[in-house]
């Protein structure tokens, strides 16, 4: 079995994304992923992290944002653990982008986006930390 893993921590500000970006993109490289697949995984990433660092913490304090991403039997398997305020991406009513601008509500088009672009989206909440598993299945890109 081909497996390979990366974990970092990031800081939670905007100034970050660039390292999200070169970190995904390195593991992407290595591991032999298409530009595409590395630019849909960091796509769905740069909103999550944007969401994150956006509205999940009620303070203007320093917190770490912790990534492992891995590549395990043909499928990219992304762990994103904060200690934010609980958020459970996976089950977040969105609004249906076919509606009209009136009829959507506010909030939820990024969650949508990340949902196209991943395989699948878990959500637990342990020990006050949110933890956000996405995977991409590589066989169907």
């Amino acid at each position: 079995m081909k497996q390979r893993k990366l974990s970092f921590e990031l800081k939670n500000a905007a100034s970050e994304l660039d390292t999200l970006c070169r970190q995904l993109t390195k593991f992407g490289n290595t591991i032999g992923l298409s530009q595409k697949c590395i630019f849909q995984i960091n796509l769905a990433l740069d909103e999550l992290f944007t969401n994150i660092i956006s509205y999940g913490y009620k303070d203007k304090g320093d917190h770490r944002i912790k990534f492992v991403i891995a590549y395990e039997d043909s499928t990219v398997v992304i762990q994103i653990e904060d200690n934010g305020v609980a958020f459970d991406v996976a089950e977040f009513e969105v609004s249906d982008p076919k509606n009209t601008l009136e009829d959507c509500k506010v909030g939820g088009l990024g969650l949508h986006l990340i949902r196209k672009l991943m395989d699948d989206i878990e959500y637990k909440r342990k020990n006050g930390k949110n933890i956000v598993i996405l995977k991409k299945n590589l066989e169907d890109t």
